[in-house]
């Protein structure tokens, strides 16, 4: 399958499907000498893994890495990383019953008019488990941003329709299960997510990343902007429907004079472009927020159609999320880093 790879001078390139034997990924353009063990990409895993979190999936899975190249003696090499992370807990039989029809809101109607054939154990290759992979690569990548000390962090915005007001301190995030840094929002947040999981229904949400410490510089005036890489690695993210940088959607609503970040001897006045202009990091804050579409697979009867194009009725049972949130804020970090990754070291390259 094409499409399966990403980046330039920091490329990965991720295989498996959510009900196969494993997922993984191969990472090549790692620097040599930097130092690594599993439990670094474990610490990493745990925080995407299934089971994580007030809405998350019953699925149990331990998500090891078993890291299969790329490495000696506790250190990278400079040759291709290979991870390869085994599925412990696949059911595939509550998929029988649904195997010929088209689930909304998933892929399985375009995959089978693309390829004329799918895995409808759990989505395939469409499924969310394939993000663990990314999860990998990025502490990796995290490696590489940890020796410029480029630190990432994620937060949750809103969820269902609940947004948080207080985000003067991002640590208070640790103290609940969503990563919300207004605990007040948080609450009401998994009092939504309760009462929606006995409708039998899902939520989707809006997650904030912030990449701090970054140079000025990194990016490339046209086709390969920063902030173009990082929109489309974060909406390769398949629950991601929209992508904001800085002001965002916010921008088109104010004047040239407040939209522009004035600037004087110390920096930059204000942040409205993200950290990023004409393409290319001018050393403030990056920061973006995706748009986390609802868990497609609910209990609720939806209308559809069977591969041969008759009418049915599909209710999804299974193990699912009732939101991708707080799970997929360490995916949107994970891609975070592997976009400033790549940018970092094609810049180095420049000498």
């Amino acid at each position: 399958m094409s499409g399966s790879s990403f980046g330039k001078a920091f490329n990965i390139t991720t295989f498996g499907e959510s009900h196969g034997k494993g997922i993984g990924v191969v990472i090549q353009g790692c620097p040599p000498g930097l130092d690594i063990d599993e439990s670094i990409l474990q610490k990493a895993l745990d925080k995407r893994k299934p089971g994580y979190g007030i809405s998350g999936t019953k699925r149990k899975e331990p998500d090891h890495p078993n890291i299969l190249s790329g490495t000696f003696n506790g250190k990278t090499t400079g040759t291709p990383i290979m991870i390869l992370i085994e599925n412990k807990d696949a059911k595939s039989k509550s998929y029988d019953k649904i195997a010929s029809l088209f689930r909304p809101g998933h892929g399985d109607y375009t995959y089978h008019a693309k390829y004329g054939i799918r895995d409808f154990r759990g989505g395939g290759r469409a499924s969310a488990r394939e993000t663990a992979a990314r999860v990998a690569a990025g502490a990796i990548a995290q490696l590489v941003l940890d020796q410029y000390h480029i630190s990432i962090n994620s937060y949750t915005l809103e969820l269902g329709g609940i947004r948080a007001g207080k985000i003067d301190e991002l640590s208070q995030k640790e103290k609940n299960i969503l990563q919300c840094p207004d605990l007040d929002a948080a609450l009401k947040m998994e009092a939504k997510i309760k009462a929606i999981k006995k409708q039998g229904d899902s939520l989707g949400g809006i997650v904030e990343i912030i990449a701090s410490n970054v140079p000025a510089g990194l990016g490339e005036p046209v086709f390969d902007k920063l902030d173009a890489d990082i929109a489309k690695a974060l909406m390769s993210i398949g629950a991601v429907k929209a992508v904001e940088i800085g002001a965002g959607i916010n921008a088109s609503k104010m004047t040239g004079f407040e939209n522009n970040d004035q600037i004087f001897p110390d920096g930059f006045e204000t942040n409205h472009s993200g950290g990023i202009l004409a393409g290319i990091s001018n050393g403030d804050d990056i920061i973006a927020r995706v748009h986390v579409k609802p868990i497609p697979s609910i209990l609720k009867t939806q209308q559809t159609i069977d591969e041969n194009n008759i009418p049915s009725e599909i209710s999804t049972e299974g193990r699912h999320d009732i939101c991708a949130i707080p799970r997929i804020n360490k995916v949107c970090e994970a891609m975070m880093a592997i976009v400033l990754t790549d940018h970092l070291l094609r810049q180095k390259s420049l000498g």
